[in-house]
């Protein structure tokens, strides 16, 4: 009975820290990751049903504008449905597997502000064609195009190093 009781606990526990979030706007849902000024949030999760998403840049929540600064691990996660996304200019990095198994996601327009891509972030996206990384990225995650069976041209906008002294 004690091993039943543990299991249960253990269970609630894990399925509500996967969806926990401080509030919802839309389709989205985020985590609030300063409360103090400068406001912050990052998408946590989406609506499983989702077709399209645009990331703002800011989103307001009970009188308060935050800034939208990342896209959480496993945010849209197997959003099967989720054919594009548009990432607002403020957010500056995307979690490990934020995308993995969207497997309808056809193109994706990473904006100038993002520097880090995590691992595994678009792994499994069956229908991803195309990519647009900026010269803005600083990392790239182990296996963030992993299995994109589809995947036929990955765009770098040209990064020009810096001049070396003699």
């Amino acid at each position: 009975m004690k091993t039943k009781l543990f299991t249960l606990l253990v269970a609630l526990i894990t399925t509500t820290s996967i969806w926990a979030y401080d509030f919802q706007s839309g389709d989205l849902y985020y985590n609030i990751t300063s409360s103090s000024a400068p406001y912050t949030v990052e998408v946590s999760h989406a609506v499983s049903s989702i077709t399209s998403a645009i990331i703002p840049e800011t989103v307001t929540y009970n009188g308060t504008t935050y800034s939208v600064m990342s896209i959480g691990e496993m945010a849209f996660r197997s959003c099967s449905s989720l054919t594009s996304i548009i990432i607002g200019n403020s957010v500056t990095s995307i979690g490990n597997e934020a995308f993995a198994n969207c497997s309808s996601l056809t193109s994706v327009a990473i904006p100038n502000s993002v520097t880090s891509i995590g691992n595994g972030a678009f792994s499994r996206c069956s229908s991803l064609i195309s990519v647009i990384i900026p010269n803005s990225m600083i990392n790239i995650g182990r296996y963030a195009f992993a299995n994109c069976s589809r995947l036929d041209s990955i765009y770098c906008k040209a990064i020009v190093p810096p001049l070396l002294e003699d």
